[in-house]
């Protein structure tokens, strides 16, 4: 059995067992101040780096819950055990279990597993991206007017964010903006074609490393938001995109990075 075959049976397994506790609506805490927690957050991680421990006892494992630990080995696995977890914690059905190995700083398998919906979204360096067996590819779209995208804001200091420009002009841009709670499912639906571009900032490795690669295998690009080469440990934000919409989207973010907006942002006023 090779690393894909094993992550995908490890992802199965937890997300079988976030569906139950998902049935049973469980309570939850924060995290922080502001970051929600749930016992299936630490239900999951616990099975996924026991399982992995079992099978790859070398190997180094950053998991978002901290239950982890480093290594020397060239190996590393990025474990997201609920991605999702307000949506999770609130029962809005969209989020997932993800993993995603990297070899000496190189990304070269992914899982995500949408438990909801019963989709296995897959991804091996070299070999394609794939949903439940199927090859999958990203949209075909090349005007910015024609495209579907998504982005996600964080939990802290929402009001402060600078996202919010971004937002405003992509939906002028485009035929909309999607938000779905899940940067992984975000990643995934650009590889099969469902969005045709995805951007965040803040994100950890944990919630990109394997939807990356799926965009990457599914003919896809990927960067940070000013263009530089995107690094899953590293950056501090990604725009993933089919590959024929990323000039005209970086051209777009330029702008805005540089305080040009196209479409201004609406004044409220008050009744007449």
């Amino acid at each position: 059995m090779g690393y894909l075959e094993i992550a995908v049976d490890i992802a199965r397994e937890a997300g079988a067992l976030l569906a139950n506790h998902f049935e049973r609506r469980v309570a939850f805490e924060l995290k922080g101040d502001f970051d929600l927690v749930t016992v299936a957050d630490r239900a999951s991680e616990k099975l996924v780096v026991e399982r992995l421990r079992t099978h790859f006892p070398t190997h180094g494992i950053m998991a978002e819950e901290g239950g982890g630990h480093e290594s020397p080995s060239d190996y590393r696995w990025f474990v997201d055990p609920l991605d999702g977890t307000t949506n999770f914690a609130h029962s809005f059905p969209v989020f997932n279990v993800t993993l995603g190995l990297e070899k000496a700083g190189e990304m070269i398998a992914g899982v995500i597993f949408d438990p909801t919906r019963q989709e296995m979204f897959t991804a091996e360096r070299g070999s394609g991206a794939w949903l439940n067996n199927r090859r999958i590819h990203v949209s075909a779209a090349k005007r910015l007017e024609d495209s579907l995208a998504s982005t996600g804001f964080p939990s802290r200091k929402r009001h402060q964010n600078v996202n919010i420009h971004f937002y405003h002009q992509m939906a002028m841009a485009s035929h909309g903006v999607r938000r779905t709670g899940s940067a992984a499912i975000d990643l995934a639906y650009v590889a099969c074609g469902r969005l045709d571009a995805f951007w965040e900032f803040g994100l950890k490795p944990w919630d990109m490393a394997a939807g990356t690669l799926m965009v990457r295998e599914a003919g896809g690009a990927v960067s940070e938001m000013r263009g530089a080469p995107h690094s899953v440990t590293a950056s501090e934000h990604l725009l993933a995109d089919n590959g024929l919409l990323h000039e005209p989207v970086l051209e777009l973010f330029g702008e805005i990075f540089r305080g040009h907006f196209r479409e201004p942002i609406p004044v409220i006023t008050g009744p007449e």
